[in-house]
């Protein structure tokens, strides 16, 4: 809460609070604040307070004042484009010259707030490393006794020296993709390891797809609820999205085969295996049926099968039914195993490998060579398949607790629960109420996070590693019956 002992002021305390959250993008472009009086009952100070503190904000060109509708967060990206000098005087003089129409345009997709939270480091509201809006495992579930010694062993003798001085093969390291090579097969994935492109994590491969087979303008297809990463992405590369309802069964197919008719889509993303944020897992006809309007329609799919290593191997894969011929197939190691190392790959259709590869070597010449071979021997010597049955089996008993908690708390499942993420019915709008719980340095990912045009909603995703303790749900429970009184 606002300190009534501190050197600032009420009003100035609540105006940084504000100014770091938009600046931060945990408020985002187009958010709206709470009204004068809402804001006055959450902080616990006068409405003069606050109409002083919101006064401020908007001679800050941080937010906008809409007549009868209340006070709306401005994009500081726009606003810091048109600044020529510094101070007030300057962005005052640099909101007046921002075209009038880009600040009630739809407000951006911005999944960099979660993903700022998430990886916080102390000194702030967000240093804990449990966060119920984390999209990752906590560390210590990913702490290993492998990852170092495999380091040690391909850096020996000249090893460290030849893969320093030197770029990595353009493919990437040889023993790595036949590695995954073999791998993929438990998934029945016929993956030769010339048409493997290993990448900086799986974001990449997503990136160097989309690069490859898209222009600005064009038509993609993209699951929803679905990762607010991939929505923001798409959206800053000039992409247009088409959201396709997501299902427990797969994506609404209808919808899918209407958006061929009208728009021609030349890309469809997808997460088959439990799907983020719903953790449903794609039924076989529906991955048929796919491939099928795929195969008539002429587009592309790209499948993302991130959170394959607590999956089980036998989940329906499309790219195992159509045998890497229209799609493509994504897949890395942060969640797993070392997040830093950033190791992401594709398997590639044969006739899009040199394609991929092009665009790799335009992005970022090279991958870690020396990681990549510690990879392989971790794959090799077993070590990477026991961490992950011992992960899968932690991550079950937490689950379980996590449902418990969430169903005594008034709350329901939208989604069958399985895997990382649980989408939560609250019963209540989740970004209002993600704000709230921020004044406990609490981070949530609110549902509207996961829609492409961020509408209002009461759901949230949460991450069943980092809510399986009761005092979350406790603050969780205060904070939702707060908003409806």
């Amino acid at each position: 809460m606002l300190m009534r002992t501190s050197q600032q002021t009420l009003t100035e305390q609540l105006v940084a609070r504000f100014s770091e959250r938009i600046r931060s993008r945990l408020l985002p472009a187009g958010s709206r604040l709470p009204s004068v009086r809402e804001c006055a009952r959450q902080q616990e100070v006068s409405p003069h307070t606050v109409v002083a503190a919101y006064d401020q904000l908007v001679a800050t060109g941080l937010v906008e004042a809409r007549k009868q509708k209340g006070f709306y967060v401005r994009d500081v990206h726009v606003l810091k484009q048109n600044e020529q000098f510094a101070g007030i005087e300057s962005a005052q003089s640099a909101i007046k010259n921002v075209v009038a129409g880009a600040l009630h345009q739809r407000p951006r997709i911005d999944a960099t707030a979660l993903i700022r939270g998430m990886f916080a480091r102390g000194g702030g509201s967000l240093s804990s490393p449990l966060q119920p809006g984390m999209g990752v495992l906590p560390p210590d579930w990913m702490e290993s006794d492998f990852l170092g010694p495999a380091v040690r062993k391909v850096s020996q003798g000249r090893n460290l020296l030849e893969a320093s001085l030197r770029y990595g093969e353009p493919l990437g390291d040889a023993s790595l993709r036949e590695a995954l090579s073999v791998k993929l097969r438990d998934f029945a994935i016929d993956a030769p390891s010339s048409r493997i492109v290993t990448t900086q994590g799986a974001t990449q491969a997503l990136d160097i797809v989309s690069r490859t087979l898209l222009k600005s303008g064009d038509y993609v297809m993209v699951e929803e609820p679905g990762w607010a990463v991939e929505f923001a992405r798409l959206d800053a590369l000039g992409m247009r999205i088409l959201p396709v309802p997501r299902t427990a069964e797969g994506p609404d197919l209808n919808v899918m085969a209407r958006y061929c008719e009208e728009h021609a889509p030349k890309l469809y993303v997808s997460v088959s295996v439990l799907h983020n944020p719903t953790g449903a897992c794609l039924s076989p006809s529906s991955a048929h049926r796919i491939l099928q309007l795929a195969a008539s329609q002429d587009f592309h799919i790209v499948e993302d099968d991130t959170y394959c290593h607590i999956a089980q191997p036998h989940a329906t894969r499309m790219s195992a039914l159509d045998g890497l011929q229209r799609t493509i197939y994504v897949s890395g190691f942060a969640k797993i195993l070392a997040p830093n190392w950033r190791i992401g790959f594709m398997a590639t259709p044969e006739h899009l490998t040199e394609r991929l590869l092009d665009t790799k070597l335009l992005t970022s010449l090279t991958t870690p060579a020396l990681l990549e071979k510690a990879l392989a021997h971790c794959i090799n010597e077993g070590h990477l398949r026991k961490h992950s049955e011992r992960v899968r089996t932690r991550l079950d008993a937490a689950r379980s607790r996590a449902v418990r908690l969430a169903l005594q708390s008034g709350c329901s499942f939208a989604a069958e629960p399985a895997g990382l993420f649980g989408w939560v019915e609250t019963g209540v709008d989740t970004e209002p109420l993600a704000q709230r719980m921020l004044d406990d340095g609490i981070l949530l990912a609110p549902g509207a996070l996961f829609n492409a045009a961020r509408q209002p909603s009461t759901l949230m995703r949460i991450n069943f590693a980092t809510t399986q303790e009761a005092g979350f749900w406790k603050k969780f429970v205060a904070q939702r019956d707060a908003s409806q009184r």
